[in-house]
């Protein structure tokens, strides 16, 4: 990025506006990728915390608080400056989390029943169309919710997985 700063600011000062422009719209571009990158990473934890929830029909705090984490932080990277738009919009969700879940499968194999499952095996037992569907749920709740609501909306979603009673009643 700095080659295409120094090449902006030359451009610039030479009059060479057309090529300016360029550069801006390369430098959006990167800046872009770098945003869906980082939305992907905490997507990719998301799903590793509903497969673990899947398999083994329990939630931790720590899958909790994962999963909310995860989805406070795509809530904030997915908006724009303008704070109108979106980078991801509500239905592009389905492309993003099939990339995702094969790495999350394989990421999760290594951490379901203390890692007793190969990747295969996982990918077998999992019920993906249920997975996809709780994951759009709760990505859902990033476009309709304000961040202070989002915590408990989020909880309250949870509770209703397998095991998410018993982590509510403690």
């Amino acid at each position: 990025m700095t080659q295409e700063l120094i090449d902006l600011r030359n451009s610039i000062t030479e009059g060479r506006y057309t090529d300016a422009l360029a550069i801006v719209d390369e430098l959006e571009g990167m800046s872009k990728q770098a945003i869906i990158r980082n939305i992907q990473a905490f997507l990719r934890v998301l799903l590793i915390h509903l497969i673990k929830n899947q398999i083994e029909q329990r939630l931790t705090n720590s899958w909790i608080a994962s999963i909310r984490n995860s989805l406070i932080e795509i809530k904030k990277l997915n908006l724009k400056d303008n704070k109108k738009s979106h980078y991801i919009n509500l239905d592009e969700w389905e492309i993003y989390l099939e990339d995702e879940l094969t790495p999350a499968i394989a990421d999760a194999s290594l951490e379901v029943l203390n890692g007793s499952l190969k990747r295969q095996k996982l990918s077998q037992m999992l019920n993906q169309e249920q997975l996809l569907f709780n994951a759009i749920e709760l990505l859902a709740m990033t476009y309709n919710y304000a961040n202070r609501e989002l915590p408990d909306i989020i909880d309250s979603y949870l509770t209703q997985l397998p095991g998410g009673e018993d982590w509510n009643n403690g």
